[in-house]
């Protein structure tokens, strides 16, 4: 977490999606992970999602407020140990609120329900659409620990054009407007790129996103 040579700029990847490098500074990092341990532990922990075709994402994901499996929201774990999902917390909401605030200005977005992936080294996120809402509300991504490449395309199709970004442990990357239903995803981990003094191994990924539900 030392400082960069050439700090790098914040960037608007898309109209409406916007990455701001180094958001998060060190120690809100270490908070918000100490909370991600706590989440990941059961009952309602972390748990490896299977989709209707019968595979498994390498990503383990655990949720708050509501539980989402493919491809819709409960508010237990039905496709896991069936228990009550965790709360959300308002000091979360609190976050996502600051985060959309300082990336795309002020707005009116009650967050609700998080979703959080913890990626090895090996683990990838296919290109996907986060359309199982019924609000329109900006989705706010907040990275924990090794580097990865966000690949942001568009709302269209799952190919060409997109972006790749660079997203470092503490960067933000919100998406709305007309870029909240793009296609994104994560073709690759850089393993041993998490900051040392974190003290993680492996990527977090804290996704906020307002239910509407």
């Amino acid at each position: 977490m030392d400082a960069e040579l050439f700090p790098r700029p914040r960037a608007e990847v898309a109209p409406g999606a916007v990455h701001v490098p180094g958001w998060l500074e060190p120690g809100r990092q270490r908070g918000l992970l100490e909370a991600c341990r706590e989440w990941a532990r059961p009952p309602a922990g972390l748990r490896t999602v299977r989709t209707p075709g019968g595979g498994t994402m390498t990503a383990r994901q655990v949720c708050l407020g509501r539980h989402w499996y493919p491809y819709g929201y409960a508010r237990t774990v039905v496709d896991g140990d069936g228990a009550p999902v965790k709360p959300f917390p308002h000091w979360l909401g609190e976050l996502g609120r600051e985060a959309v605030r300082d990336a795309l200005g002020p707005r009116q977005a009650a967050y609700d329900i998080a979703l959080i992936n913890f990626y090895d080294g090996d683990a990838r996120m296919g290109m996907h659409r986060d359309s199982d809402e019924k609000s329109d509300a900006p989705v706010v991504s907040l990275s924990l620990g090794d580097t990865c490449v966000f690949r942001f395309g568009n709302p269209e199709t799952r190919t060409r054009p997109y972006t790749d970004v660079e997203l470092r442990s503490g960067d933000l990357f919100v998406f709305g407007g007309p870029s909240r239903l793009a296609y994104h995803g994560v073709p690759r981990v850089h393993p041993g790129t998490a900051p040392p003094e974190l003290g993680l191994t492996g990527r977090l990924n804290i996704t906020l996103r307002v239910s509407g539900l």
